[in-house]
């Protein structure tokens, strides 16, 4: 299964170009311990997610809950809705995407494009995080009818195994040598998943889980934050793919330095990488002083920040909702210049 780790020189279908994602030195501190990113955003729709979409799929078909010509529905607040939406495409399923108006704009449009059909939980103008609705509508779609699989991505084993491969890439491209794994903590799958198959590859590696202020996985206090397609917010369950045992450390980063963070780093270096992403780059460039000499941290980068355009590198939107620290900007920026003298 994971012999191939490479992508094939050509492909008949978009799926076949998922996995292989190149690893990024964002910095190096003067010890030598190092912070790279697996960016996960050379994926096809630019997300990690297409990864457990896929094998969502495959799954679900190979237990007859998915038969030719069905119906998939998930809510999703867009990375996992992009994904599907391909896999359908590719197999000749109609999806349906619960979502709500949280979700990046982008990533909405792009998911029509792809030919789901959008159900909104929101009203026009509301950027309410809607998880419980949504997951609440989709199971109601889909109940009771033969023809329809609700992927339900938050409690959904493939999830996780879809991420397997992750693990195996790292291991493959590092020689084994990750002290480190820090990701975003949202279904659980990506996070936990990489974690698992890279316990039985690393024992050693260490792996640390960030969410949003506001979120819950790792307890209160409760509130809305703008980090999109990351965390539990309230009144949300946390999914079942959450491993606290896992998880050596859970932490939180707020929307401020999230963003900031990902504002310097398509600064300093031309790469641009979500809100969510910024949050575990920040957490990361904190503890990378901190490691031992010579470690090696991988930061899991799950998305790109092309589809943020309009929010997080969008003055405007930012100044409107109190997001703009210009201060911790210069400071991040900053850090970076040093890390990436050497």
């Amino acid at each position: 299964m994971y012999e191939a780790l490479g992508r094939p020189a050509v492909v008949s279908r978009v799926s076949d170009l998922i996995g292989a994602t190149p690893l990024f030195e964002l910095g190096r501190t003067g010890a030598g311990s190092r912070l790279l990113l697996k960016l996960e955003m050379f994926n096809p729709t630019g997300s990690a997610k297409i990864r457990m979409a896929r094998q969502m799929i495959l799954d679900a078909e190979e237990r007859g809950d998915l038969r030719p010509g069905g119906h998939i529905v998930e809510s999703t607040s867009g990375n996992t809705g992009l994904g599907l939406a391909v896999l359908a495409a590719e197999r000749g399923y109609t999806f349906t995407a619960v979502v709500d108006r949280h979700a990046a704009a982008d990533k909405l449009r792009a998911m029509k494009a792809l030919g789901a059909e959008l159900v909104h939980v929101a009203a026009d103008g509301s950027e309410e995080l809607a998880t419980a609705a949504r997951e609440e509508l989709a199971a109601r779609m889909a109940r009771g009818r033969a023809d329809t699989f609700f992927t339900e991505q938050h409690n959904n084993p493939s999830n996780g195994v879809g991420y397997f491969p992750v693990a195996h890439e790292l291991h493959q491209a590092l020689d084994g040598e990750i002290d480190v794994l820090i990701g975003a903590v949202g279904t659980g799958g990506g996070l936990c998943g990489t974690a698992r198959a890279l316990r039985a590859l690393v024992p050693g590696c260490t792996t640390v889980g960030v969410e949003p202020k506001g979120s819950i996985a790792f307890g209160g206090p409760a509130h809305d934050y703008y980090q999109s397609g990351t965390g539990t917010p309230e009144g949300a369950e946390i999914g079942a793919l959450v491993d606290f045992d896992l998880i050596g450390e859970g932490v939180k980063v707020g929307d401020v330095e999230a963003f900031a963070t990902a504002r310097a780093v398509a600064r300093a270096t031309g790469l641009l990488i979500g809100g969510s992403a910024g949050g575990v780059v920040h957490e990361a460039l904190a503890r990378l002083p901190a490691l031992a000499p010579g470690s090696t941290m991988v930061a899991l980068v799950n998305d790109g920040g092309e589809k943020y355009l309009d929010t997080v590198f969008d003055d405007d939107w930012m100044h409107a909702r109190d997001l703009v620290d210009r201060g911790l900007e210069r400071e991040i920026d900053e850090t970076l210049t040093k890390l990436r003298r050497r």
